[in-house]
């Protein structure tokens, strides 16, 4: 129906819609908002449904699958060895852990040793490798060494030979031994030692008595003359510069003026120094840093009063020091003479005998003829065996998965340094630059890799006619090729990190960080492990070596514009939580000594955490150890236990390291996240009603 409206402007027409039309266009509004709020509805449910399904397909899908293979398979037999799981994770993680270490042993023990049958199986096939000219020398010494009937055969006959070749004998100092409640037990056995050496050189049996009794004495008298090294510190005198000539005369010119008066005369230092540095020409006025004048002083005293009156008893004492620094090179008598000192000397101080190898201290009561023979092998023949190392057991997917790795610990670090709360900006802007700038040398350093002339030839090494010569020629050889690098730039010669070593290093005025390809091996590191091993281990390891940069903005006045209230505040904090926790029955130590080291694994094992949370996201396929019954991030905290995982009674007094069950228990006390996953209850040891969060 049409009707007429008359306005201003005219008529205007409309049609007016009957009461059925506007029933049905009603309808049909209300159906089109009800479709239109379906397919929304749709929408949504499928959006909705493929975000389930792709969060399961990434995090959970299956559940993290078990990894089966050998690398995978070694490690769980590891783990199961070393831990005692009928201990509650949350009372004694350490045991849970590594209860059973005593059968399994360290793991960087275990890894050292491994590295060292790595190279064994190098030398032991060398037709396995291209050698350059000279090279295979080492392979001949290494046989030469392991011929211990030839050495047998030879006695002590090519020791008596070359005693007037040698003058820088190891003299075996009686160390902090004086206050040791069986000093005087131990002496009878260095008496004793030395009564055997005397008698294997054939020397007049009615001379041993005297010969070996004042080489005693001189021990004695030089280690009252040592400063311990923390005593030096604390007077400000690690090291003292002086000349060639102020260290020969009485009085030199002008020496009142530099405020040293201690002098030692009695020895021809120029002409000593000179043998010792050929080829570098020396002069009186030549700098040299001494590390603690005051013994060279007292030493020479000594000299002039007592030994030039007992020249012969200085020779005698010298063979003695002698026989300790050529003992891989002389027969099975005098290598068991030293070994049964050690045994019993250990035995008197209730500490078996210390080995170092790989840059790590060891407590190891035997040393396989092997062992032995492989380590003069890495120290004459170092750049030849430090390429088929990296050849042997650094292969390029092995860096590039260790690279990411470090990668990920150190962009990690940087987003983290937002949430230190007592930063302030322009302290945290300079860290963030310093850890973008920072290179790293992952595996093998370019000494390793570059052609040198030096492990071509070996020009200077002689092979025979006896071990003992080969070794000495050895001796003479590395020190040459030592001074040869005195001589290059120093940049050139600074980051020889060792290939199978076991420790990181950092240089502050390179700002590079090594980490050799020795430690990069398993159980600590693998591109086949589990993320949560590789990010335990090896990238808590990593975290603690970034942190460490930083040790200085602990220190009081480090970090002048931070906040210093609230970084003394979390130092107290972390001190109290581990001074909290209980010690090892038998071992003692210094929470203030511990500090700097307790803030980094602290702080490492957070990063390391927080790095791989991040890879989880970014990344599916998780792995889990099977038969272990723990979940990926309970895997994490496992693996970064084993780290730690030692005999806490073989613990240094003087470590400046907390004993290894509080290095696991520490931190993770410290850890939220570490009580979620293992659902610690409260009032548990590891889930203390408070935290701290310095780093």
């Amino acid at each position: 129906m049409w009707t007429e409206q008359a306005s201003g402007s005219g008529t205007r027409r409309r049609r007016e819609r009957s009461p059925e039309e506007e029933l049905h266009t009603t309808q049909d509004g209300w159906w089109q908002m009800t479709l239109r709020a379906l397919r929304t509805l749709l929408l949504f449910s499928i959006i909705l449904g493929l975000s389930l399904l792709l969060w399961g397909y990434v995090f959970q899908g299956c559940g993290p699958s078990p990894c089966k293979t050998s690398v995978c398979q070694d490690l769980l037999d590891l783990y199961l060895a070393s831990g005692n799981t009928s201990v509650a994770p949350c009372t004694d993680f350490f045991s849970f852990a590594c209860g059973n270490i005593n059968r399994t042993g360290s793991p960087f023990q275990a890894l050292a040793e491994e590295n060292k049958r790595r190279v064994r199986r190098i030398l032991e096939t060398p037709g396995s490798w291209r050698l350059a000219p000279g090279e295979e020398k080492a392979f001949e010494f290494y046989n030469s060494c392991m011929n211990m009937s030839a050495i047998e055969a030879a006695g002590a006959s090519p020791f008596r030979q070359v005693i007037e070749e040698i003058d820088q004998p190891e003299l075996d100092v009686l160390l902090k031994q004086k206050q040791e409640p069986n000093y005087a037990q131990i002496l009878r056995e260095y008496l004793s030692y030395l009564n055997r050496l005397v008698t294997l050189l054939g020397g007049d049996p009615t001379k041993v008595g005297n010969d070996a009794s004042y080489s005693l004495f001189i021990n004695s008298q030089l280690n009252q003359f040592l400063r311990p090294g923390e005593q030096q510190q604390a007077q400000g005198k690690v090291f003292e510069m002086v000349t060639i000539d102020q260290l020969q005369v009485p009085r030199a010119k002008g020496w009142g003026k530099m405020g040293i008066k201690r002098v030692a005369p009695a020895i021809d230092w120029l002409s000593c120094l000179q043998a010792t540095f050929a080829p570098m020409s020396l002069s009186p006025s030549y700098r040299v840093a001494v590390h603690d004048l005051e013994y060279l002083k007292n030493m020479s005293q000594l000299i002039e009063k007592d030994l030039m009156k007992h020249r012969d008893f200085l020779q005698s004492h010298i063979i003695f020091g002698l026989v300790k620094t050529l003992s891989p090179a002389l027969d099975s008598q005098f290598q068991e003479a030293h070994r049964s000192l050690s045994q019993k000397v250990g035995e008197l101080t209730g500490r078996p005998p210390m080995v170092r190898t790989a840059g790590e201290e060891f407590f190891q009561p035997v040393h396989p003829r092997w062992m032995t023979c492989v380590e003069k092998t890495e120290a004459f023949f170092e750049p030849t065996l430090a390429t088929l190392f990296i050849k042997e057991t650094f292969k390029p997917s092995t860096h590039s998965a260790a690279m990411e790795l470090f990668t990920t610990i150190k962009d990690t670090f940087i987003s983290h340094l937002h949430t230190v709360p007592w930063m302030d900006r322009e302290t945290r802007a300079e860290a963030q630059d310093r850890l973008t700038q920072l290179q790293v040398k992952m595996g093998p350093s370019e000494w390793a890799l570059k052609p040198d002339p030096a492990r071509q030839e070996y020009d200077d090494v002689q092979l025979g006619p006896s071990f003992l010569q080969t070794f000495l020629s050895c001796v003479r050889s590395r020190q040459a090729r030592v001074i040869q690098g005195f001589l290059q730039p120093f940049s050139s010669h600074r980051w020889q990190v060792l290939p199978w070593g076991l420790k990181a290093s950092y240089s502050i005025p390179d700002h590079v960080m090594v980490f050799p390809a020795g430690l990069l091996q398993p159980p600590f590191f693998h591109p086949g492990y589990p993320r949560a091993v590789n990010f335990g281990a090896a990238g808590s390891i990593m975290a603690r070596e970034l942190l460490h940069i930083f040790d200085q903005l602990l220190l009081p006045g480090g970090c002048p514009a931070c906040d210093t209230r609230a970084l003394q505040k979390a130092l107290l904090c972390l001190e109290r939580l581990y001074a909290a926790l209980p010690s090892p029955k038998g071992t003692s130590f210094n929470v203030s000594r511990t500090l700097l080291e307790d803030a980094a694994d602290a702080g490492a094992l957070a990063i390391a955490l927080k790095a791989y949370k991040k890879r989880l996201v970014l990344f599916r396929g998780e792995t889990i150890l099977p038969n272990l019954d723990l979940s990926p991030r309970q895997l994490f905290f496992r693996s970064y236990a084993q780290v730690m995982c030692r005999d806490p009674s073989t613990q240094d007094p003087q470590d400046i390291r907390s004993p290894p069950t509080l290095r696991v228990h520490g931190p993770l006390s410290d850890s939220p996240a570490f009580t979620t996953h293992f659902r610690c209850p409260q009032g548990a040891l590891l889930n203390p009603p408070s935290r701290c969060q310095l780093w």
